[in-house]
């Protein structure tokens, strides 16, 4: 079983994927240095929630894209 991440944490994180997508990466502390430059957090631990969620849609939306573009390959290699 994973964490729980509160609603607020994955709302303003799914906002800057969404905006600043482009600038986030699947480095955990890369993704934490961009968000501390973006946005104010009162604490060091809610960055690093936040840093973390990030990392976790940028992983999962590129393993997506890989895997779709597979799926494509393989099916043009059959024909």
């Amino acid at each position: 079983m994973g964490r729980i991440r509160t609603s607020a944490v994955k709302k303003v994180t799914q906002k800057l994927v969404g905006l600043y997508g482009d600038r986030l990466t699947d480095n955990f502390a890369e993704n934490k240095r961009v968000i501390s430059q973006l946005i104010y957090t009162p604490s060091p631990k809610l960055k690093n929630y936040i840093a973390g969620y990030a990392t976790k849609l940028v992983k999962k939306s590129r393993s997506r894209s890989k895997s779709t573009s597979a799926g494509e390959d393989f099916t043009l290699q059959q024909f």
